[in-house]
């Protein structure tokens, strides 16, 4: 383990994201609004996921079971960043073991999210363009192996970092250290591959949502369409986009963070929260909501139980 040490000191590459930090009110403030809106939004989550699971409409419709995937994804990756950031801010040293397996959870949901959307959108494209072939087409099975293939291509790159630190180092796992995604890597082109899938997953899932945007714009041109599915659908493509940009945000947490510890430990530990706030926690956070509520089945059966007052709201019936 001292010659990857040595070598990850070489490439220069290892970023340093923790520091000793003194507890202060303001520090412990930050701490708790950070718990709580994660807290808070798992919550929500839940609460959505119980009403999907209320109602066997939603269980047998693929949209909904995109969407419940989405909802168990986020929350994951919730849970994952706020324990990994509660490491640093503690200055937490933890065996690598324990690091490799908190970050499994966060970074395989980190790639999951783009790659739902891109699903989602393609589900979308097929019941505005295909509505004959909707049902034979997105039937749950495909559903079922279309989330598989978003989680075997999400973790593919988690994988194979670590069965190649298993096999080079199979000892460093015992290690304690700073729990970080840099920390994990211990040769040069483990880098280079991360930022590789990163870039590949991104571009991939934007020609695809911009393919599927620009198909039901044409679609909803003709004159055999339900004009306000392709609207809703068109418009479920677009919020897709802007999800997609709110997850290229998380990329700027990191050089953003690189530049601030440049800047200074004191200026670094006042903008630290704010960085990881904006541009890490609050996407992953308003996204299911902004697609819950704006959905007219879901929103009234999910502010029922919210509200904890089970009501007798039926969910209208589900179009395209």
């Amino acid at each position: 383990m001292e010659e990857a040490n040595a070598s990850s000191d070489e490439l220069t590459f290892v970023h340093q994201q923790a520091f000793s930090v003194h507890w202060d009110g303001a520090l412990v403030t930050r701490v708790v609004i950070m718990l709580a809106t994660s807290l808070v939004f798992i919550y929500v989550n839940s609460i959505m996921l119980f009403t999907l699971r209320k109602k066997t409409i939603f269980s047998e419709t693929s949209r909904y079971t995109l969407f419940a995937h989405m909802l168990f994804n986020d929350s994951l990756n919730l849970m994952g960043s706020t324990v990994l950031y509660s490491f640093a801010l503690a200055y937490l040293h933890v065996v690598k073991a324990l690091c490799a397996l908190v970050m499994l959870m966060t970074a395989v949901t980190f790639n999951n999210t783009p790659l739902n959307l891109a699903v989602m959108s393609l589900e979308r494209y097929v019941a505005i363009c295909f509505p004959l072939r909707h049902a034979e087409i997105a039937t749950q099975r495909r559903t079922a192996i279309a989330i598989g293939a978003v989680w075997f291509l999400g973790s593919l790159n988690f994988v194979i970092d670590m069965f190649y630190t298993t096999v080079a180092y199979p000892h460093s796992f015992t290690t304690p250290t700073f729990c970080t995604r840099e920390r994990l890597f211990i040769a040069k082109w483990q880098i280079d591959m991360y930022q590789g899938f990163n870039g590949f997953y991104f571009v991939a899932v934007a020609v695809i949502l911009i393919y599927t945007y620009i198909g039901i714009m044409t679609a909803a041109r003709s004159v055999s369409t339900n004009k306000d599915s392709a609207k809703k659908a068109r418009n479920t493509v677009l919020l897709h986009l802007i999800q997609l940009g709110l997850c290229l945000t998380s990329f700027l947490y990191g050089v953003i963070e690189r530049i601030m510890a440049t800047a200074g430990v004191a200026l670094f530990m006042h903008l630290r929260f704010l960085n990881f706030f904006i541009l890490f926690l609050l996407p992953r956070c308003l996204s299911p909501l902004i697609y819950g509520l704006r959905d007219d089945t879901f929103r009234p059966l999910f502010l029922s139980y919210f509200r904890c007052r089970p009501s007798n709201v039926k969910p209208v019936m589900i179009t395209h």
